[in-house]
């Protein structure tokens, strides 16, 4: 007898994780915006993220979009990404002083 692999459905966790991230969103964007003008991040990862933005706008993909779910889905992937990376690459202190700034503002 042979054992098939299974493979869970996503929990309500999944789905609650989904929610928390768009709510969160202009938070994320204000973060983004703010390490993108501080003078102390890199000039490394502010390109990475910017040439991120510019292949998700541009019509050039790895996976045309006339293939059906996939070719829209590589763009995202790539800059949702992109944009972890970005946040792993500026130096931490700085994020974290940007992150307590956005949670007193709000």
């Amino acid at each position: 007898m042979s054992q098939r692999a299974t493979f869970p459905w996503p929990t309500p966790a999944f789905g609650m994780r989904g929610l928390q991230f768009l709510l969160h969103l202009p938070q994320f964007a204000r973060l983004y915006w703010r390490l993108v003008w501080d003078g102390r991040v890199s000039i490394w990862p502010k390109a990475l993220l910017l040439l991120s933005i510019i292949y998700f706008v541009s019509p050039v993909d790895l996976i045309p979009d006339f293939i059906p779910f996939i070719g829209e889905l590589d763009d995202l992937i790539v800059l949702i990404a992109v944009c972890r990376l970005f946040i792993y690459l500026c130096p931490p202190e700085v994020v974290q002083e940007h992150v307590r700034r956005i949670d007193a503002a709000s």
